[in-house]
């Protein structure tokens, strides 16, 4: 049996598992774990911990391995090509560093997921299109998952920016043809403002009137199991030709965690793929292994409405309860 899905099409809730350990080092905010060791066929969860798996976080930049996976569809059906080069543009920059002029797309999936290019993330969002990203989700039933904004436009939204947002309550609940239709209409709002001009106002919006509501409302979002079942897919039944499939596999290993996993350090993993995202309170990390004696892990960590404003330092907090989780799952003991 394979995994659960409603009469519409929607991924069924988790299943009942068993808890999650308590986290070993104190996390604060909402949060929300799901690791699982899935059958490769059917990618339903053989054993499984969770703690909050049906509830909505932000994703942060975790979300960049899903146009990864929607330009590497593209790129199968003969309308993209790696070799197409890009520039940074006031219309495509986004904040942070980005990358040179002439950027080829091979290059800029690269940096989205092993530098977390904000820019490079935007150029080839956009690239593939918009809703193009929103159906890696949608094609997997997928209904709490959003994935379809750029990262400016949900940075636009959330500083009071786009007319569009500003004037509608229908977003955050919009599905189907009217999430398109708005979202086009947002990333539109948002391609009017030079990336300087919206940090300053961004600073402004954290600095004064942060309400982390306003999250849930503009970020792209998932639920830990939604996303764990994404990441199933996404490295055990892609989709892709071998030639994608090698590309994917090849930026993927580049992303966040390998290197903080137990398993790791104990010298089972055969292949790793992963990517994490961070945000005013919010860290998301998520990852996919391969162990050595043939088992297959997702695991996705949410935290949202953390006391610190900047929570990278919280990953060595969070990586010690995916740890916990991934050896509950594994049933072994830690080190």
């Amino acid at each position: 049996m394979g995994v659960l899905r409603l009469p519409n099409g929607c991924l069924d809730t988790a299943p009942v598992v068993a808890k999650a350990p308590a986290p070993p080092l104190p996390l604060s905010g909402r949060l929300g774990l799901w690791v699982a060791e899935v059958d490769p066929v059917t990618l339903a969860p053989i054993r499984a911990v969770g703690t909050n798996p049906d509830s909505l976080f932000p994703l942060a930049s975790t979300y960049k391995q899903a146009v990864l996976w929607a330009v590497l569809r593209q790129f199968d059906a003969g309308t993209l090509s790696p070799t197409e080069r890009f520039n940074v543009t006031r219309d495509n920059q986004s904040l942070g560093n980005y990358p040179y002029d002439g950027t080829s797309i091979k290059d800029l999936s690269l940096r989205m997921i092993q530098k977390s290019d904000n820019t490079a993330t935007d150029i080839l969002h956009r690239r593939v299109g918009l809703q193009n990203v929103q159906a890696v989700a949608d094609d997997l039933g997928l209904c709490h998952t959003r994935l379809i904004l750029p990262t400016r436009d949900w940075w636009v939204a959330q500083s009071g920016l786009s007319a569009t947002f500003n004037g509608t309550t229908r977003w955050a609940a919009a599905q189907g043809d009217d999430r398109i239709k708005l979202a086009a209409q947002i990333d539109a709002d948002a391609r009017e403002y030079r990336a300087d001009y919206l940090q300053r106002k961004l600073n402004d919006y954290f600095e004064t009137r942060y309400d982390r509501d306003d999250d849930l409302r503009v970020h792209n979002l998932s639920t830990p199991y939604e996303w764990g079942t994404l990441l199933a897919s996404e490295f055990l039944q892609p989709g892709l030709s071998p030639r994608a499939q090698k590309w994917q596999r090849e930026v993927m290993a580049q992303g966040f965690g390998r290197s903080a996993l137990n398993v790791q350090h104990r010298g089972n993993v055969a292949w790793f793929g992963g990517k994490g995202g961070n945000g005013w309170g919010i860290l998301t990390y998520s990852g996919y292994v391969q162990t050595k004696d043939g088992r297959h892990l997702v695991y996705a960590f949410m935290q949202h409405g953390a006391d610190q404003s900047y929570t990278m330092p919280n990953t060595r907090r969070a990586f010690a309860w995916i740890n916990a989780g991934v050896d509950a799952v594994l049933g072994e003991k830690k080190n």
